[in-house]
Order: C-alpha cells, then structure tokens, then sequence
C-alpha cells in the first residue's frame, strides 16, 4: 500500500513547483499564475510560496532539470510545506530522472497534485511509495477566467481536504477547452461551456473495483523501460485511468498504445478502465473506436471501461489518487472513489 498523506486544512502552506514548462515565470504571463495563487489563498484559505527556481521563466527551467528537481526535492523536505502543487505541464520532465532522490519524497509523504506531463512526477511518488493526485494546476484550473468552476472546487474540497470516502464521482454538467488567449486583458472573457453528455460505457458488465494507476498515455510512453515504470504487482487489479493531451494524438497511435499495454499483460490484469473526455472532443468517435478494436483484438471484450469522463485536459475536473479502490459500475455507469485520498 501506498503512503497516503495528511488532508489540506485552512492556514496551511502549499508550494508551486515547475517540473515542466517554466511559463509561470515568463513576463507576459505572471498574472496568470498569481490569479491560480490568489485563488488559493481566498478560495481554500492556504498560504503559498513559489519554490525558488519555478518563477525564473521558461529558458531557464528548459535548460535546468536540476533545479527543477531540486525545487521539488526541498519541496518534499521542508516540513512546514503540506502539499505540492504544479503550475502546469509541459513535455520533458523526465530528464529530471537523474536528480531525484526517492527516500527524501519517502520520508515526507504530503499531497502532490498535477496532470499531463506531471504524469512523470507521479510516477516518482510511486516509485517513492506515496499516494499523489492527478488533478487540477495553477495556471489552467486555479486560474480559470472569471472564476473557478464549482465543480473543480467541490471536487478539491472533497478530495483534498477530508478523510471521508470520497464517493460517487458524478459526470460535470458542462465542460470546455476553449482557448483564450493567456492575456491580462482576456481575464475576464469567461469560456464558452457546452452541455456534457455523461459517462459512456464501451463494454463491459456487471460492478468491478480497482486500484487506481495511469496518466497522460502520451506521457507515460516516456517512462516506459525506466526505474520508475510500475512493477508488475502494481498493475494487477487496477482500474486503470488514460487521457490524451492538447496535441490530440492520431486514434492510430492509441492502438499502438493499447496493444502495447496489452503485449505487456497491463490490460489483462487490469479489472476496468476509465478515459477521459478528449481535448475539444477532437476524435471522439474515433477514440471509442480505436479502443474497442484492441480489447477485440486480444480477447479483452469483458473489461468494464467508462468512457468521457472529465478529468485531464478540459474543465472542470475531479482529481485521481493514485492507487486509491475505485469502483466501475456498468448497470448504472458510474464511477466511484471507495476511499479518501488524504489521512486526518
């Protein structure tokens, strides 16, 4: 089992971190990453500090994974922190690989949460034995135009800051990946929602439950082969969770994909799956598709999997712990979380 950490409480200090892009510290988009911080601070009344080298643009965070990973090592190391949020994603944070040291992350189990290519960073929690949470960051949910989305919201108080089960996981009412352009002057263009469909179920019968474990399935390709790949006995009776990025992967390489996890036994140990809704519902059909024709190809048409649930790359979202019991219901497609996230 893995380490859970403490819950968030008012008056606790949080860090912001860039293990990926450094863009939170480019000139023109500041303002962006204090609006996600003056969220945090009125919204869910935590104090937040920048950890040093994440504010100092995105050159010099592209050029130094070392102190990326030294950010999110005295992140882990100072006992005053009690949880670690990213500022947002990128596309190479695995080149912090080498500097991480995993019996610091080990010996100071606090909340790390982040998506896309913070996928890796949670990898290294697991690969350290904690629990982390595959959830919103600053500068895309924290700092929504206008306001934050109440599902969000609901979705971090009931994860992040209570020890009770976290329950029922039910489909957002509306969602967007509208881009807006990052400017000042566009902060209060609030995005065009749509009406969300609800969950899918693909295939699959009957109630199953699961640990859950997965990420961005572009991301993950990265650690494939590496020290902080999951060992076989983590991926057995898993509800495995996938969804795609803003790059809209071709359905194509979701096959490749697919049948890779498959030729590697991931699927076959795996009692149900979950994918998120894509990015501007590019490929939708065509996703279901792909997915559909694996699990055909390798005998796999009993796997319970949930489809367009809103987690990853659009809005609002719920958050993912790591390893946490998950429950696929096919009768009634839904989809459960059967314990907390966080200790007392």
């Amino acid at each position: 089992m893995l380490i859970k950490p403490q819950k968030l409480k008012q008056g606790d200090k949080v860090a912001t971190v860039s293990p990926s892009w450094g863009g939170a510290g480019e000139p023109d988009l500041r303002w962006r990453y204090e609006l996600g911080v003056q969220r945090l601070e009125k919204e869910f009344g935590l104090e937040v500090i920048a950890m040093p080298n994440s504010l100092k643009g995105s050159d010099y965070v592209y050029e130094h994974p070392e102190a990326r990973a030294e950010d999110l090592m005295e992140a882990f190391q100072d006992k005053s922190i009690k949880g670690i949020i990213t500022n947002i994603g990128g596309d190479d944070s695995i080149r912090l690989l080498p500097y991480i040291d995993f019996s610091i992350m080990r010996k100071n189990p606090k909340i790390f949460m982040g998506f896309s290519d913070t996928t890796i960073s949670h990898l290294f929690c697991l690969k350290a034995g904690l629990s982390s949470f595959y959830g919103p960051a600053i500068m895309t949910d924290f700092a929504e135009n206008v306001e934050m989305h109440a599902y969000t919201t609901e979705m971090i108080h009931r994860t992040l800051f209570s020890e009770t089960p976290i329950g029922e996981i039910k489909p957002a009412p509306e969602w967007t990946s509208e881009m807006i352009r990052w400017e000042n002057g566009n902060k209060d263009i609030r995005r065009k929602m749509k009406p969300n469909q609800g969950y899918e179920l693909l295939q699959g019968t009957g109630t199953v439950k699961g640990r859950l474990m997965g990420g961005c399935i572009e991301v993950l390709e990265f650690a494939k082969g590496t020290e902080i790949w999951p060992n076989k006995e983590q991926w057995e009776n898993t509800i495995l969770f996938f969804e795609t990025s803003e790059e809209k992967p071709n359905p194509s390489l979701i096959c490749y994909w697919l049948r890779n996890y498959a030729a590697m036994g991931i699927l076959q140990q795996a009692n149900g799956i979950v994918f998120a809704k894509p990015k501007d519902e590019t490929y939708f059909n065509e996703y279901k598709e792909a997915i559909l024709q694996v699990m055909k190809e390798y005998g796999l048409e009993d796997i319970p999997i949930l489809y367009n649930l809103n987690f990853g790359h659009t809005e609002p979202k719920f958050i993912l712990p790591y390893r946490a019991l998950a429950e696929i219901n096919c009768e009634h497609v839904t989809f459960s979380i059967l314990e907390s996230g966080v200790t007392n």
